[in-house]
């Protein structure tokens, strides 16, 4: 009994995220960031991530911090999003992949997203989102602020959400991101509290 009790005491937190966005956004790539890595040699003798394009979708568990989590990645291509909202009562948070270099096909997130916001078992539950602004490093790419106006975030009032600029190949910026989303979907700790606080002066 005191070992079950104190397995039980230890297990982390499962959370299940929905990981969406367009084709080409560097879902995977996220992902692939929280993973414990698995790397290729570059053309330069660099290492570089080494992943697929997404197909359908793909389930990914591992360890991240004191978290077990569960993400569904799901395809971006446009005969594929059909899938998305099939998972979308069995999630507690989502990510949604921004490709920040592309501006033209950003009318075409803003609409997936609304499709998104406005389907009923999104909509009944105030689940966290978090967009990761990806691709930042290439030249001319908008800023978080610039892909926040353009689909109109400032218009959903009814859960936390927040943007994080990042560069999936490199990691900068998903440290950031997922520590946020962490801390709205287990929001005891005085960490997660104070990091609240700060985003509201924003």
């Amino acid at each position: 009994m005191l070992r079950r009790l104190s397995a039980s005491l230890s297990k982390k937190p499962e959370v299940h995220i929905l990981v969406v966005g367009l084709d080409n956004s560097g879902k995977s790539s996220v992902i692939a960031q929280l993973k414990p890595k698995k790397v290729v040699a570059g053309a330069k003798g660099e290492a570089k991530l080494e992943t697929t394009p997404t197909v359908g979708f793909q389930v990914e568990e591992f360890q991240y911090n004191n978290l077990s989590l569960t993400c569904f990645d799901m395809s971006g291509q446009s005969r594929y999003r059909s899938l998305w909202e099939h998972y979308y009562s069995g999630v507690e948070a989502i990510i949604f992949v921004l490709d920040s270099s592309d501006k033209i096909r950003m009318c075409v997130a803003k609409n997936e997203l609304e499709e998104l916001l406005s389907h009923e078992d999104v909509n009944a539950n105030p689940i966290p989102i978090i967009f990761f602004a990806n691709k930042m490093d290439i030249k001319d790419a908008m800023t978080a602020l610039e892909c926040s106006q353009l689909l109109e975030l400032d218009r959903i009032t009814n859960r936390p959400w927040h943007v994080t600029p990042c560069n999936a190949l490199t990691g900068e910026g998903i440290t950031e991101g997922v520590e946020w989303l962490a801390c709205h979907v287990q929001p005891a700790s005085s960490k997660c509290k104070q990091q609240r606080e700060n985003h509201r002066k924003m």
